[in-house]
C-alpha cells in the first residue's frame, strides 16, 4: 500500500452525531491532523434529505415516523431522500481528493468499486445503472451513494442494505426514484448474513482500491485529534 489511513469501527450511532463528527474529521484533514480516514458504522433508524431535496418523497407523516422511531435530517450530501438504519453498512470516508486527482466523479466510481467487489465476495453480481448513482443488482439498488466535498475533502458516503428491515423504504421514494425498487444481501441471497464479515470484506476492498493501509484507531483518540482542529 503507498498511503497509510485511519479506520474506526463504530457500533450502531444516530446520525446527527455522526454527521458532527464528520464535520470535525473534514476540518481535521483539510488542517493535516489526520491522515485520509474511513468511519465504518450501522446507523439508528433515519431518513436524510440531501441537497436535491426530497421531503415530499417522505410518505409517512409525522406520527407513523414517530411510532416506527424513524429521525429526519437535512444535509449537505448530494442526492435525495434515503433511508439508514441497523442492518445498513455505511462507510463515510473522510479523503483528500488532492492525493487521488481532484476528480470527484472518479471517486464515486471507486467507491461504487469497493461496493461491487464487496457483493461479488458473496456471491453478488452488481454494477452501475447510467444516469443513476449507487450500485445496483439488475432493477433494484442494493446501496445508496451520497457524496460532499468541502476544500476536496470528502464527507458522506456510500450505504450497503446487508439485512435492514426492509418495510422501511416503503415510507419513502428512495433517491426520488419511483420506477426502480430496493434490495438487500439477505433478500438475494435467502440466508442471513454476517455483518462482521461484511464489514471485514468491505474494509478490504476499500484499502485495495484506495490502495490505502488503514490502521485502526479508538474513537476517543481520533475527536481528540478532530478537536484540536478548532
Amino acid at each position: 500500500m503507498s498511503g497509510q489511513g485511519y479506520c474506526l469501527e463504530l457500533g450502531t450511532e444516530e446520525y446527527g452525531t455522526i454527521l458532527r463528527l464528520q464535520e470535525s474529521l473534514n476540518m481535521a484533514r483539510r488542517k493535516g491532523i489526520i491522515p485520509d480516514t474511513v468511519i465504518l458504522l450501522e446507523h439508528q433508524p433515519c431518513f436524510t434529505v440531501g441537497r436535491q431535496g426530497g421531503f415530499e418523497h417522505i410518505l409517512a407523516g409525522e406520527e407513523l415516523l414517530r411510532q416506527q422511531g424513524i429521525a429526519v435530517y437535512e444535509t449537505d450530501r448530494g442526492g435525495d431522500v434515503t433511508y439508514h438504519g441497523p442492518g445498513q453498512l455505511v462507510c463515510y470516508p473522510i479523503i483528500d481528493l488532492n492525493g487521488y486527482g481532484r476528480d470527484v466523479h472518479a471517486y464515486a466510481r471507486r467507491l461504487e468499486r469497493v461496493i461491487i467487489l464487496t457483493l461479488k465476495h458473496f456471491g453478488i453480481t452488481a454494477g452501475r445503472k447510467p444516469g443513476y448513482p449507487g450500485v445496483w443488482v439488475g432493477p433494484t439498488k442494493i446501496a445508496a451513494e451520497g457524496i460532499g466535498v468541502r476544500h476536496w475533502v470528502t464527507m458522506h458516503g456510500v450505504a450497503l442494505n446487508v439485512c435492514p428491515r426492509m418495510h422501511h423504504f416503503s415510507l419513502i421514494i428512495p433517491c426520488g426514484i419511483a420506477n426502480f425498487g430496493v434490495t438487500s444481501m439477505e433478500q438475494l441471497l435467502k440466508h442471513p448474513v454476517d455483518m462482521a464479515a461484511v464489514r471485514r470484506e468491505m474494509r478490504r476492498q476499500f484499502s485495495e482500491v484506495f490502495d490505502l493501509l488503514l490502521e485502526d484507531v479508538a474513537p476517543e483518540e481520533l475527536r481528540r485529534m478532530a478537536d484540536e482542529a478548532g
